[in-house]
């Protein structure tokens, strides 16, 4: 399983998101630029330029028609996937962090910052057909709790919205009245810092990582805790394969450590683990500091890592490797 190599960043990778076919793979750094490659060979495609900060998230439509981004310039971007041109931006006063397209892509919820003695928001906002018809209004918002909301994502059916953050609690929020219906176990959930939070290929399920260097798998409607992974890393980025049943974590330690350790001692690999025996199968190395994000393709065949180092690792499996069922 040698990896491609895909340098196009000149700063730490946050995101990576595929589209629904597999075909295109986009990516979010710090370097203020969004970048789309092929999938399968990791050519550069194009980078949707306008952002003037980090860009912490990204979402793409069925379609692979729109994608959205959200940055630390206190907006969140829609952009024409094939053009790069930039349709609309969604202004706040503070900065964006995660971004998702609904079911249907006929909504949208982002997250804002806690900034300037305001707290962090979930935002609800309608996405038009027609970019002329955009309008910037929420049509719900959620004032969030302590700190930041790292990630958010809908639920089944839209009818929910799943958060969480640094306060390590998950919580579920109904979509349409902003009511917190359920929040995770305070004995059970992360003691820490939730970092990531990816959905299962059918939504029934969803992965968190945590700096507490676990990962934790829950069911989506009720947040029932289903499995632990344990690891010896603080955990950044998280995903589950959509073909076996394996799921991969990634990390390492801390930015402002890295450089006084080499990459043997950062223990910056990916590793996977086998989702109901919860044991570690095998690890993936090559990163020269923290993986901040990880990606399956929908097809199964292939995954991608982004690391501190800049870099984006495509690996595509070996035949060998679908026979791991254990």
């Amino acid at each position: 399983m040698r990896p491609i190599l895909m340098k196009g960043h000149e700063r730490p990778l946050t995101f990576l998101k595929y589209n629904r076919e597999g075909d295109l793979l986009f990516s979010c750094a710090k370097d203020h630029n969004p970048t789309v490659w092929f999938a399968d060979n990791g050519d550069r495609l194009g980078v949707y330029r306008g952002h003037n900060g980090a860009v912490w998230c990204c979402d793409v439509s069925r379609d692979s028609r729109r994608l959205i981004t959200g940055s630390a310039d206190q907006t969140v971007k829609l952009w024409d996937v094939q053009s790069g041109t930039q349709l609309y931006s969604f202004n706040f006063d503070s900065p964006a962090r995660a971004v998702e397209f609904s079911v249907g892509d006929k909504l949208a919820v982002i997250t804002t910052d806690p900034f300037m003695g305001q707290t962090s928001t979930i935002q609800v906002k309608r996405i038009s057909r027609d970019p002329n018809e955009q309008v910037g209004d929420s049509i719900l918002t959620i004032k969030g709790p302590q700190g930041r909301i790292n990630r958010a994502v809908w639920g089944p059916l839209n009818k929910t919205i799943i958060s969480a953050g640094e306060d390590s609690v998950i919580r579920l929020w109904d979509s349409e009245t902003g009511q917190l219906l359920k929040e995770s176990d305070k004995e059970t959930g992360h003691q820490k810092t939730v970092a990531s939070l990816v959905k299962s290929s059918d939504g029934s399920h969803f992965l968190t990582g945590s700096l507490d260097k676990s990962a934790k798998l829950w069911d989506s409607r009720t947040l029932t805790l289903i499995k632990t992974y344990v690891t010896e890393r603080p955990v950044n980025a998280c995903a589950i394969s959509p073909l076996l049943d394996h799921v991969v974590i990634g990390g390492g330690q801390d930015a402002s450590a890295v450089t006084r350790t080499d990459h043997r001692a950062g223990k910056f690999e990916a590793k996977f683990f086998h989702k109901i025996l919860e044991e570690e199968i095998g690890g993936v190395k090559g990163h020269f500091g923290p993986i901040n994000a990880l990606a399956f393709n929908p097809d199964g065949r292939s995954f991608s890592s982004g690391g501190e180092d800049g870099y984006i690792r495509l690996h595509h499996f070996d035949s060998d490797y679908f026979t791991i069922k254990m």
